[in-house]
């Protein structure tokens, strides 16, 4: 078959959480001698125990400068309750820099456990005589590289939940190129006024439409509001949004009929905005036949504009051939329009042999990403089919 445009993910990344105290007119914690401390001592606390689920700890170098944080879990608790579970008392400080201009009196080097630094080929050899033996540097190419910089967390350091303290730089970069899964933020009741301030985010393209409120909460006088990324990835470069809209579909699975005969399959189809335009799932409703695929296109108008621009997510390989029914699914996607497709699980030879839906959707144009990570997820309603 043809795959030139089926694109399996080679690594999964950790969930990346971005964390931010900012006021009401955008600006973060102010840097300098005197300082302005957005939050109170309640949501220092909750950042703490945060900090204290997490794997790894990131900051760009910008930060280290100017704020010289320590970046500890600060609970002789919490860190107790690490060292129990079998992890390390603080989790992995990890840095960013493109040049390798690092302070090595902060207090970043020389307080908690393991540190990293992430750098580019030319700034490797600098970090590397500034420090000294302080931390591991890691070079990432000609530039930085976020995707090479996740991926290596995940495969050499086992780092599954990376929290991200800043700055702005950074926390730019991460969103734009839709790797944040999480945007954490504290707004305080404050309105610093002062240009100079530093902003949560700088210019560029962001995701197209509006994210998700996952929750609001009150902290004293700080409202805490998290919110996740919505809108699809474009080509074959996965986003953090895929990861959800994936993991959606795939527990969607878990709500088919028990069949001995066809397999349970979850299915979402997004806009490119982020907007669910419809769901479905396998033998919905009083249709014994029907497939995940068929079953959220058919709630979708055929002339709907956003088809063309959407994501199909279904936790299983759309199928290239059925005898329940006229067109198999991978032919629906492309008669509908849509031309990419996120999926979990290659179709096995239980049923068909030889089953290849990628090759039907990827000869009629569509880009198809394979997501690994969450085979085992699609796999479990399907147990009892697989021996």
């Amino acid at each position: 078959m043809s795959t030139e445009r089926a694109f399996t993910e080679s690594a999964p990344y950790p969930y990346v959480l971005l964390s931010a105290a900012v006021s009401l007119d955008g600006c973060l914690d102010d840097t300098g001698p005197e300082r302005l401390l957005l939050s109170g001592p309640s949501d220092f606390d909750r950042v703490d125990a945060v900090r204290a689920s997490a794997d790894a700890l990131l900051v760009g170098a910008g930060t280290i400068r100017a704020d010289n944080p320590r970046l500890l879990v600060n609970s002789p608790e919490r860190r107790a309750a690490r060292l129990a579970e079998g992890r390390p008392e603080h989790p992995l400080k990890v840095t960013v820099t493109a040049t390798g201009d690092l302070d090595p009196t902060a207090r970043f080097w020389h307080t908690g456990g393991d540190k990293l630094v992430y750098t580019t080929d030319r700034g490797a050899a600098r970090a590397a005589r500034l420090l000294g033996g302080a931390a591991d540097v890691v070079p990432l190419g000609p530039d930085l590289d976020w995707r090479a910089l996740l991926g290596h967390l995940r495969a050499e350091r086992g780092v599954g939940r990376l929290m991200v303290e800043g700055g702005g730089t950074v926390h730019t970069q991460l969103l734009r190129q839709g790797l944040a899964d999480e945007l954490q933020l504290a707004i305080a009741p404050l309105i610093v006024g002062d240009p100079r301030a530093p902003r949560l985010f700088g210019p560029g393209r962001y995701q197209e439409g509006r994210l998700r409120l996952v929750e609001t909460r009150r902290i004293e006088d700080v409202v805490l509001v998290r919110y996740e990324p919505t809108a699809p990835g474009t080509g074959p470069l996965p986003a953090a949004a895929d990861r959800h809209w994936l993991r959606t579909a795939c527990e969607l699975a878990a709500l088919c009929p028990p069949s001995g005969t066809a397999f349970s399959v979850g299915a979402v189809v997004v806009a490119a905005d982020g907007t669910e335009l419809a769901r479905g799932h396998s033998r919905e409703g009083d249709d014994p036949v029907v497939h995940a695929e068929e079953a959220a296109l058919a709630k979708i108008d055929p002339a709907d504009p956003r088809l063309p621009g959407a994501t199909v997510y279904s936790s299983l390989e759309p199928c290239a051939r059925r005898a329940s029914r006229p067109a198999p699914c991978a032919e629906l996607i492309l008669r509908s329009g849509v031309r990419r497709v996120v999926t979990a699980w290659r179709e096995p030879d239980t049923f068909v042999a030889g089953a290849d839906g990628t090759g039907v959707l990827v000869r009629g144009g569509a880009e198809v990403v394979v997501l690994p990570a969450y085979e085992a997820l699609a796999k479990a309603p399907n147990r009892h089919l697989l021996g």
